[in-house]
């Protein structure tokens, strides 16, 4: 294949540009209309029936009705609308269907037959790899009295009368964990030791819970997101626990509710978003545009100014969502990168007080995690991708390769390189995503002629796809998300622009470009690992400006003579 005409990406980045800022608001967020949350959904009609049900019946009845209609062919349900059927939210959503409705209603016994019918085909809930998520699905199953549903496995609310423990084991799920543990407190026969037990747990857990509450502004939002709201809802509901959060949360799914009668999977993603969009608009060149000043300033007024105990995480991060969210190394990394873009950066003392944050986060073994440092549980923490962008993130922010966190992050890195050259990425689609991610900060550190860089160029270049495109290594289809990663990391690790597997990969990237100038979004965000995935189309725009913008600057140095940094393939 020919070298891509530089003035044709130049041209798709443009467009691009402009499409991104079509979504900026007068506050500096950017901001998209995500599909509904069929687990969303199911969540908060169950937790309203139970915390209110003549008060929500019309909203409840609205939400059942979404989910008939929602409900797939083959008789089950994806995680958001259009998905194809999945196994955790068609448990969820059928049990729910039963809960709230009932029998007799030939309408709703005919989708919770199919839908029980369609679990039983995946295997039951016992097909559910994460523990944790298996024991809610069976905890909706039996709320539902379906003769088939395993008993639930008891979750030992004692642990949080361990802090250290339940941060390491429970870590960001402790909201849901509580909520759940309450509502088999008040539903699951309890013997004498039990209940004595439980009765020292609860005074903690509600006080975990009001930590929460308190740290949100007394929202009700338990992270902006309704399923693990609605899971703490039903669960105090049910056992008879703080009426006043019970209020306060199906507040908040009353207010979270779409006009169409569902629920999304998170209702907030305002920073998220913002965060790609702006190191996707600093990489294409529009750093000093005026635009993004009012960017600048939402990330200056949303930065945490209060630590929160709940993960024993100090303030100077940022959430996905606003001011008052769960602190983020994602997000937080981001953010970062982005405010050290624009102009000024070297003055900017919130800049200077989220490096410092992120690597006052980084885990004793040199990577980062979610949510809470040194976590042991698997959907946290550690994960290379998010490892990889804190070296970016701090490299961009002034760092230097040789600096010891950035020192420590790349030797952990060293040790997280799967057998075939791959890196995980916990909350994206593995495994391309992780591994573009990691090579691009080991390129950045001056490492592409490494042998663990080598190993993930090479494992990179197989999973290109002979379209072009870049997937996740297997037979899917490639996807702009993972196409965008893949080009920007083997460019960082030196292939030149005039790569034949670059302009294939960057051909199907403009080819890619709908008309208005955006691109097509792949359900890859993680929802529920190896489960349940979502689409976030404007990180999908982010970096596919971010990719074509570096391509479109290798051509530029080639023209000029300009050596590319990193290693020739």
């Amino acid at each position: 294949m020919p070298p891509v005409p530089v003035d044709r990406v130049a041209a798709a980045v443009a467009a691009g540009a402009e499409e991104l800022f079509g979504h900026q608001r007068p506050d500096g967020a950017f901001t998209d209309h995500p599909p509904a949350s069929v687990l969303g959904t199911a969540g908060a009609i169950t937790a309203l029936h139970a915390a209110d049900p003549a008060g929500s019946a019309e909203l409840v009845r609205g939400g059942a009705a979404w989910l008939r209609a929602a409900q797939r062919p083959d008789g089950g349900w994806g995680g958001v609308l259009g998905a194809d059927s999945e196994v955790v939210p068609t448990a969820v959503a059928a049990a729910a269907l039963r809960v709230v409705a009932g029998t007799g209603d030939a309408e709703t016994d005919a989708a919770v037959a199919a839908g029980q019918r369609r679990l039983a085909e995946f295997g039951g809930v016992a097909a559910v790899t994460d523990r944790a998520v298996a024991v809610l699905c069976q905890q909706f199953q039996a709320l539902a009295g379906f003769p088939e549903a395993p008993a639930p496995r008891r979750l030992p609310l004692e642990l949080v009368l361990f802090d250290g423990v339940r941060r390491d084991r429970i870590s960001f799920r402790t909201a849901p964990f509580i909520g759940i543990a309450l509502l088999q407190g008040a539903t699951m026969p309890t013997g004498a030791l039990r209940r004595a037990t439980l009765k020292l747990a609860r005074p903690a857990a509600l006080r975990l819970l009001e930590a929460i509450h308190e740290h949100e502004g007394r929202t009700g939002a338990f992270s902006e997101d309704p399923w693990p709201a609605a899971l703490v809802c039903l669960g105090l509901a049910r056992a008879g626990e703080a009426p006043h959060l019970v209020e306060a949360i199906a507040g908040f799914l009353r207010r979270a509710v779409r006009p169409d009668g569902a629920w999304d999977a998170v209702t907030n993603l305002d920073l998220t978003k913002s965060a790609f969009a702006l190191t996707g608009l600093v990489a294409a060149g529009y750093a000093a545009d005026p635009r993004l000043a009012a960017t600048r300033e939402l990330f200056h007024r949303t930065q945490q100014r209060n630590p929160f105990p709940v993960f024993d995480c100090p303030a100077g991060g940022w959430s996905f969502s606003g001011a008052d969210g769960w602190p983020v190394t994602l997000e937080s990394a981001e953010i970062v990168a982005g405010l050290a873009g624009l102009p000024g950066a070297a003055d900017d003392p919130v800049l200077r007080r989220g490096v410092g944050w992120l690597t006052e986060r980084q885990d004793t073994r040199g990577s980062w995690s979610l949510w809470v440092r040194d976590t042991k549980l698997a959907n946290d923490g550690p994960c290379p991708a998010i490892t990889a962008q804190g070296v970016v993130a701090l490299l961009d922010a002034g760092h230097t390769p040789d600096s010891p966190p950035v020192a420590r992050a790349v030797e952990w890195l060293r040790t997280a390189q799967r057998p075939d050259g791959s890196y995980e990425n916990l909350w994206y689609r593995d495994h391309t995503s992780g591994t573009a991610t990691v090579l691009d900060a080991l390129a950045r550190a001056g490492l592409a002629g490494d042998p663990v860089a080598v190993r993930a160029r090479d494992r990179l270049l197989a999973a290109q796809r002979d379209d072009g495109s870049f997937g996740p290594g297997d037979d899917r289809p490639g996807s702009v998300e993972e196409t965008a990663w893949a080009v920007h990391a083997l460019l960082a690790a030196g292939l030149p622009a005039d790569d034949e597997r670059i302009s294939r990969g960057v051909g199907w990237l403009l080819d890619a470009q709908l008309p208005d100038g955006s691109w097509p979004a792949t359900r890859l965000c993680v929802y529920i690992r190896h489960h349940m995935h979502y689409p976030n189309s404007i990180i999908t725009r982010g970096l596919a400006l971010r990719a074509l913008a570096a391509h479109r600057s290798a051509a530029t140095r080639a023209a000029h003579g300009t050596p590319t940094p990193g290693a020739r393939a």
